[in-house]
This record gives C-alpha cells, sequence and structure tokens, in this order.
C-alpha cells in the first residue's frame, strides 16, 4: 500500500515522502498513530501542493539573502578600541562586536552566529565571512584602530 509520511519515521522515510508500506502494517501502526495517511489522488495532489509552495518560499529566501549579500560585499567595518604599545587590544573583538556595528553602520541585523571569524586581539585589517544562507555567503573587511 502506498502511503504519504506525515512525520519522520525511523528507518522508513522523513515527512511527505510517499513510500510502500505493507497493509498491515499501515493499517494498524502508521494509519492509528497519525504518522501516515493513504497516498490516494487527492492526498497526492495536497502533498505536490505543499512541495510547491516550500519550493517558492526557499526561492524567495535565496533571494533576499543574495541580495543582502551584494549590499554587504567587500564593505568594511571600521572599530576603534584601545590598544597597548605592540597594537595588543584590551579585551577582543568578537562575532557579536561585528554582528552589532553591522546593524549600527548598515541597518542591517545579521545573527552573530552566521559572523565566521576568530576572536580579533590584534589591531589591523581582517577579512571574515558572512554565511546569510547555507548557498549564500559574502565577504566583508574589519578594520581595528588603535585609539588615539
Amino acid at each position: 500500500m502506498k502511503v504519504i509520511l506525515l512525520q519522520d519515521v525511523k528507518k522508513l522515510g522523513k515527512k511527505g515522502d510517499v513510500i510502500e508500506a505493507s497493509d498491515g502494517y499501515a493499517r494498524n501502526y502508521l494509519f492509528p498513530r497519525n504518522l501516515a495517511e493513504q497516498a490516494n489522488d487527492s492526498n497526492l495532489h495536497v502533498l505536490n501542493a505543499k512541495k510547491e509552495t516550500e519550493r517558492r518560499k526557499k526561492l524567495a529566501e535565496i533571494e533576499e539573502a543574495q541580495k543582502l549579500a551584494d549590499e554587504l560585499k567587500n564593505k568594511e567595518i571600521k572599530i576603534v578600541a584601545k590598544t597597548g604599545d605592540s597594537g595588543r587590544l584590551f579585551g577582543a573583538i568578537t562575532s557579536k562586536d561585528v554582528a552589532e556595528l553591522i546593524k549600527k553602520q548598515y541597518n542591517v541585523t545579521i545573527d552573530k552566529k552566521k559572523i565566521v571569524m576568530d576572536t580579533l586581539k590584534l589591531a589591523g585589517s581582517y577579512d571574515i565571512e558572512v554565511k546569510l544562507y547555507p548557498e549564500v555567503s559574502t565577504k566583508m573587511k574589519v578594520v581595528i584602530a588603535p585609539q588615539e
């Protein structure tokens, strides 16, 4: 019997998959627990409509992330910080600091977890990567200048 999974089922498939299950397994386990429904024409039509909607939504999110990446590409973030004689910072610059500065300078909210960089402890110029979506990322430059 062909069934559409309504939830992930271990060793069987993921939500939305159309699989072949034995009649007894489907009737006695999957259907009573609302893990699956029978794959008839109307249910398959609903499933295809949902998948199409999800695909369009994902494409719109990727397009939005691409626009944001183009907007932020090769932009520079300037930070003035206290340094010692050797150019070493008092404290450090973290991805949280960079995310706050991006919001302040470019009015774009980016989660600190999406900024790929090491903790910066020396004055100078650094390249960082901002991952906006799994396939979309952009490079930015962080310039740390000593405070006068």
